[in-house]
């Protein structure tokens, strides 16, 4: 059975040591780290290859039995130099990491792509894939437009991250999912919501911190787990202004946990 994982954003408040740890002691098996800020002054914890607190994180990921899934987080812009991002990619190497997320947001669709495969080119020699996520209020907003990107890139490293919160709230479903070609999902991140979306001005603060715990809302996961291939990885991120750190981990593992069991979903 494949083991589950937890997005940093679950536990933002906690530094990658205190994450692992605790990830750990609540039950999944690895997590993703936020080691590059989503904007200018955001929180993140980055390292560098032969840093101390590299050796550190290693160290506790090794006693917890806990493996790093995949490192965030890159906004692709106009103005972002791809060839800087190499120190970020050896460190999630070291890490083990399998994938580096970033989200589109360049309006000019070639150089997106162009930008986009570079990294990608980029991250194969660190034996990482970069998968692109996209967010109703970026330029690259919705499903569709993020194959696009995919498909003007054309590297074989490369996937789509599907956050089932920004699935259904920028107009996609399960059937999208399950017309698209399999090879591109390789990664997913679930949460639950209100069927309903809140108004426009709240939809980013509800992505941020005010998602709810798999079962306890009205999206349709199981749909949306069952159109995705088989071998999928699973992350659960669920911000929530309610919890914090540790008693969001816990909350997170056991919730998914009895959602996955009720639901009959064989594999994780």
């Amino acid at each position: 059975m494949r083991g589950l994982a937890v997005a940093h954003l679950t536990a933002l408040d906690l530094e990658p040591v205190a994450l692992v740890r605790e990830a750990g002691r609540a039950g999944f098996a690895s997590v993703g780290l936020r080691l590059h800020p989503v904007m200018a002054g955001a929180l993140a914890y980055p390292m560098a290859v032969g840093s101390q607190a590299l050796r550190d994180l290693k160290a506790v990921m090794e006693w917890e039995g806990v493996a790093v899934s995949d490192i965030e987080f890159v906004s692709l812009t106009p103005e972002r130099v791809v060839a800087g991002l190499e120190p970020l990619l050896a460190a999630g190497a070291e890490l083990g990491a399998v994938s580096l997320t970033v989200s589109g947001d360049d309006a000019d669709a070639a150089r997106l792509a162009d930008n986009f495969g570079a990294l990608c080119v980029l991250a194969s020699r660190y034996g990482l894939r970069v998968d692109l996520e996209f967010m109703r209020w970026r330029q690259v907003g919705n499903l569709h437009q993020a194959l696009d990107v995919l498909e003007a890139a054309g590297q074989a490293n490369s996937s789509v991250l599907v956050d089932a919160l920004h699935l259904y709230r920028s107009g996609g479903d399960a059937a999208a999912i399950a017309a698209a070609d399999p090879r591109w999902f390789r990664a997913v991140q679930v949460c639950d919501a209100p069927r309903l979306a809140p108004a426009e001005a709240l939809i980013i603060a509800e992505a941020r911190e005010g998602r709810l715990l798999p079962g306890q809302g009205e999206l349709p996961l199981a749909e949306l787990l069952g159109a995705l291939p088989d071998d999928v990885g699973l992350s659960v991120e669920t911000p929530s202004s309610q919890l914090h750190g540790e008693a969001r981990l816990k909350a997170a593992y056991s919730a998914t946990r009895a959602w996955i069991d009720r639901a009959g979903l064989s594999g994780f």
